[in-house]
């Protein structure tokens, strides 16, 4: 690493930081990058590598119209028009054009259909009016190997296990950075260190929702989401903007580990409420599941019998026969021999559950209450759930506690320039990803949010820095 000016320095080495390297780069920038940890990919390494984008290929080679315009009104609407337009259209018309770039950089995401999140094509994984969840092959990790050939084709060096220690400003505009106590000058700095899960103080801060959860919380983001960037902003009176917003997936409470880790929930269940009813559909969307858990007002559970038990495929770390089963001995998962007696040890009335269960097996194959039997042919599924009527009988605790993804961040317009806290851009300062708030809103819209807004707004950041303006109005 040498003190050499560079026209563009990136903070944060995960998906929007390679994306936004490999951008300015393209764009004729000299370009620094500097990872905190010792290897870079960050959370979108980790994650199933969804992007969601409108008017792409894939979509057009198997016939979905799509466009958008129909991907910005859909967005506006599940958020409640909460976000800005104006950034959210520019991340709607830009996305499209993102992963066609990440196509042509070698990522394979071919036209077929793709029931889960695992399988590469176009799966529904959101609660999208069509669908838009673009699915790469080898997940994340694909991603992050792609972007990586790409920067080491452009001659991007990547400085890894260095954490930037503060911004370099002079005159009100940001010049460079100081990393190990050498200052870095720079035409353009973006800040993409993702968000700030692994910040306990912080969450409590600006995510507290995340603390009710309590001792059942985990967190599968990446170990350098330490909130970097917030200290950043501090330094040039950066607006604030997602506060309170993130995403929790609902669990059951013995998951500590993403769900192709710690395994899925047997298909025959059912979620019910302190009233012993059941409120949702057990495969709904975790972009809106979460929240209809938390409407609840008292605990859920997810109840299943001994034919559901047995029938989990082997070699998840929770979600298997044995583990549940050690979880029942222990007496954390509670069992009965019966239904009723099992409503008496949650405290539901019986008659309700009883009602659940019976209402359940009379219905199969189909669901006229909450519709999962669609939900299910979306993945995939041809085969019917089974009846919930072998005993034993088990009921896991069920809440929103795994923390994915943290919302709030330095507010950044359609450019990826940060806003200061009047509202106006902080001259050489670009972000993205969860440090650049404002695409991530309280409705995480699911199929690949954050990998499509680290990737989309990385890739933006990186060719507006490169032609950054001397001026610090918008």
């Amino acid at each position: 690493m040498s003190a050499e000016e560079y026209d563009v320095v990136v903070v944060g080495g995960g998906g929007a930081g390679l994306a936004a390297a490999v951008s300015a780069a393209e764009h004729g920038a000299s370009v620094l990058l500097f990872e905190a940890e010792k290897e870079l990919g960050g959370s979108t390494q980790l994650s199933a590598g969804m992007f969601t984008a409108a008017g792409t290929s894939v979509q057009r080679g198997l016939g979905i119209e799509d466009t958008p315009a129909k991907f910005f009104q859909h967005y506006m609407d599940l958020n409640q028009w909460q976000l800005k337009p104006g950034l959210v259209r520019a991340f709607c018309e830009e996305s499209g054009p993102a992963l066609e770039w990440l196509i042509g950089l070698g990522a394979e995401i071919p036209a077929k259909v793709s029931h889960n999140a695992h399988s590469p094509g176009l799966t529904r994984a959101g609660v999208e009016d069509v669908w838009r969840a673009h699915v790469p092959k080898d997940q994340g990790y694909g991603l992050v190997q792609v972007l990586d050939r790409a920067r080491r084709k452009a001659g991007v060096e990547a400085v890894l296990n260095t954490r930037v220690e503060r911004l370099l400003i002079e005159g009100g505009r940001v010049t460079g950075v100081v990393a190990d106590g050498i200052e870095v000058p720079a035409k353009s700095v973006i800040i993409t260190t993702g968000g700030f899960a692994q910040d306990p103080a912080l969450v409590t801060r600006h995510y507290p929702a995340a603390d009710a959860a309590g001792e059942d919380l985990f967190v599968v983001a990446a170990d350098g989401s330490r909130g970097d960037h917030l200290a950043f902003g501090e330094q040039v009176d950066a607006a604030i903007a997602g506060d309170g917003w993130g995403l929790l997936l609902p669990t059951a409470y013995f998951q500590r580990l993403h769900h192709w880790q710690s395994g899925f929930p047997p298909v025959s269940r059912v979620l019910v409420n302190a009233h012993g009813r059941r409120f949702m559909d057990e495969d709904a969307s975790y972009a809106v599941s979460g929240g209809i858990i938390d409407a609840q007002h008292g605990p859920v559970w997810t109840v299943f019998d001994e034919r559901a038990r047995t029938t989990l495929p082997a070699g998840y770390a929770h979600w298997d026969a044995g583990h549940v089963l050690a979880e029942a001995e222990a007496g954390r998962t509670i069992r009965a021999g019966s239904v009723e007696e099992l409503a008496g040890k949650l405290g539901v009335p019986a008659d309700a559950l009883r009602a659940t269960i019976d209402r359940w097996n009379t219905n199969l194959p189909e669901d006229p209450d909450f519709l999962r039997h669609e939900t299910l042919a979306a993945k995939g599924r041809t085969e019917p759930p089974e009846p919930i009527g072998k005993a034993p009988f088990y009921a896991a605790r069920t809440l929103p506690a795994e923390l994915v993804c943290t919302h709030a961040g330095l507010e950044i317009d359609g450019t990826a320039a940060v806003l200061d806290a009047r509202g106006e851009r902080v001259p050489g300062l670009f972000a993205a990803g969860e440090a650049g708030a404002g695409v991530l809103g309280p409705r995480y819209v699911g199929g690949g949010n954050a990998v499509a807004n680290a990737i989309t707004m990385g890739r933006v950041a990186g060719r507006t820095a490169t032609h950054s303006p001397s001026r610090s109005t918008p």
